[in-house]
């Protein structure tokens, strides 16, 4: 079982900027995928943003422009770098991998809080 750990969340006012981390407990580069998910309260958790092994990414339009997500194999980690924050990025984040098995795994969350 992999183990993610996620970190950067906080509170941030609109228009501005946070950058989120997911270390794994494991190395990378061998996951099919990795991605950030996000669920606010009273919502459904939807996909913000993936990136495949190749390198390929994919985002939700309601972020695409202002999110970018990355990862760095050398750290085992994922990120995603969020800019012009609004308040509706308000939500609890999510990291999930996807395993060779097909096997997914996820991180435990982490809030991001956009408010004046």
């Amino acid at each position: 079982q992999v183990q993610l750990v996620e970190s950067g969340g906080g509170l941030v006012q609109p228009g501005g900027s946070l950058r989120l981390s997911c270390a794994a407990s494991t190395i990378i580069f061998k996951f099919l995928a990795m991605g950030w998910y996000r669920q606010a309260p009273g919502k459904q958790r939807e996909l913000v943003a993936d990136i495949t092994s190749a390198g390929s990414t994919n985002y939700a339009d309601s972020v695409k422009g202002r999110f970018t997500i990355s990862r760095d194999n050398a750290k085992n980690t994922l990120y995603l770098q969020m800019n012009k924050m609004k308040p509706e990025d308000t939500a609890v984040y999510y990291c999930k991998v996807i395993g060779v098995n097909g096997m997914s795994s996820w991180g435990q969350g982490t809030q991001v809080t956009v408010s004046s």
